[in-house]
């Protein structure tokens, strides 16, 4: 067995084992407090549920990680950005907090990442014409990327199972790149990726349908964060032919959705950050599936998507490009067409 995986293999274990272990007792105490979940007109799930699985995602990843993992290269600060994140998720959990003091704090977790550990994308490889970014213009995406991406894992988290394992497929995705292609500079992230992996898997024992615990905003806003983070190292390692096109394929789904609901509510006249059932997932529901087939077909979606952009990368970012955008528009078109024929046969019935 190669020595440099024995110890993501530990790393991994741990957090699997600590998540797992931990899970239970969260449970038993949120119904013993009352710490609950209500279902409402936007929730799927109809009896009262837990949303504290974050803090046992967030025990074995921070401690796996503090154990067995390099803390160089950004991954302190790292660690630092999630636990600001992890305490205002938590809040938020326990009793719900404005989206401005949240987007308050993801701004100081981003700030550490991006100024004290200098994690940010230095460049568009060629995308649009443009290469190396000015500094400004370097710190202002990165906040757009951090903060995006955060947010369209938060907003995925709508179904039994969901989140955890789209998160699951993109985390092993940069992961396996990580420790295939990291090198000195980069392979410490390999780490990251599977202590996030092993804290998941431990979760979604209980997480899958139906669920006994769910994310909630702590699990939800710490892995948006890893995330991100993951993503913008891995556009910046440059050992992939059009690396910022084949990261968008890799969070495919999480992107998709954000993207397309947010259109839809600024075309109705309304806020994108006001929530609807108008997310991939409600309408896949709306089809006639059910959560475990909805889960799995999103996940496919979002794995058949990375097997394409990393198939085909030596095509350069502006065609890959192009392909993400006609798969978005033609999977729009065709969730947005049946949505219209069952509302029709409904004002038939």
């Amino acid at each position: 067995m190669d020595q440099n995986i024995l110890p993501l293999i530990l790393s991994s274990s741990w957090a699997f084992l600590i998540a797992i272990f931990a899970v239970p007792s969260i449970i038993r105490v949120a119904h013993l407090k009352n710490i609950l979940d209500q279902p409402n007109l936007r929730t799927v799930h109809e009896s009262l549920t837990p949303r504290l699985g974050g803090l046992a995602m967030f025990a074995g990843f921070m401690s796996a990680l503090s154990i067995f993992g390099d803390l160089g290269n950004g991954v302190q600060q790292l660690l630092a950005g999630c636990i600001i994140l992890f305490f205002i998720g938590l809040k938020d959990d326990l009793v719900n907090i404005s989206a401005l003091k949240k987007f308050a704090v993801q701004l100081l977790a981003t700030g550490i990442v991006m100024f004290m550990a200098d994690i940010r994308i230095t460049s568009f490889q060629g995308i649009f014409g443009i290469g190396e970014l000015q500094i400004g213009m370097s710190y202002g995406f990165t906040f757009l990327v951090i903060v995006g991406i955060t947010n369209a894992i938060n907003l995925i988290d709508g179904l039994d199972g969901l989140a955890g394992t789209i998160v699951l497929i993109i985390s092993l995705t940069f992961g396996m790149y990580f420790f295939l292609y990291g090198g000195a500079a980069y392979s410490n992230y390999a780490a990251v990726a599977f202590c996030l992996i092993g804290g998941l898997l431990g979760f979604l024992r209980y997480n899958f349908f139906k669920a006994t615990i769910f994310m909630g905003d702590t699990g939800s806003l710490l892995c948006g964060f890893i995330v991100s983070v993951l993503a913008i190292q891995f556009i910046e390692m440059r050992v992939v032919a059009s690396s910022p096109s084949v990261a968008l394929g890799i969070l495919f789904v999480p992107l998709f959705d954000t993207i397309r609901v947010s259109i839809i509510r600024i075309l109705k006249g309304k806020s994108p950050f006001i929530p609807d059932k108008n997310h991939i997932h409600h309408r896949l529901l709306a089809m006639g599936l059910n959560q475990i087939s909805t889960v799995l077909t999103l996940a496919l979606i979002n794995v058949m998507v990375i097997l394409f952009v990393v198939s085909f990368s030596a095509w350069g970012n502006l065609n890959l490009l192009l392909m993400l955008l006609a798969f978005s528009v033609v999977l729009s078109i065709f969730l947005g067409v049946y949505r219209s024929r069952s509302a029709q046969s409904v004002s038939k019935v």
